[in-house]
């Protein structure tokens, strides 16, 4: 992770998640970089709703893929999700809640902090 990464609220990025571990890296952080064409941004918490819009559009986020050392998501586990995905949930009515402390500032080219903070985890 690049030391002087930050988020969408304009401070240090926070980790997402290491159990699952997240992030495009698999480094716990929702950072990204010139191999990142998914602009896996956005920490959210994964709710079956979620989920299951994911697995039918084509992104099986449920299902263990060792060969990838992925283990497959459950309602509650966090995850760096693409920023479109994210985007497209919200538009569908099934956003995932996120991590505004934990989402890179980058995801702001894909979506509204507006509509981040609606959605936030963050009391």
């Amino acid at each position: 992770m690049t030391a002087q990464a930050t988020n969408v609220l304009g401070t240090t990025l926070k980790p997402c998640c290491t159990d699952p571990m997240t992030g495009f890296y698999r480094d716990g952080y929702c950072n990204t970089g010139a191999g990142d064409i998914g602009a896996h941004l956005v920490c959210a918490q994964m709710s079956a709703e979620f989920l299951s819009f994911s697995q039918q559009r084509g992104n099986d986020l449920i299902t263990p893929r060792p060969e990838y050392h992925f283990p497959g998501l459950k309602p509650g586990d966090c995850w760096c999700l693409c920023a479109s995905r994210w985007q497209e949930a919200l538009e569908a009515g099934v956003a995932p809640r996120v991590r505004l402390e934990s989402t890179h500032a980058s995801a702001l080219e894909f979506v509204s902090l507006a509509d981040l903070q609606r959605f936030t985890l963050e009391s």
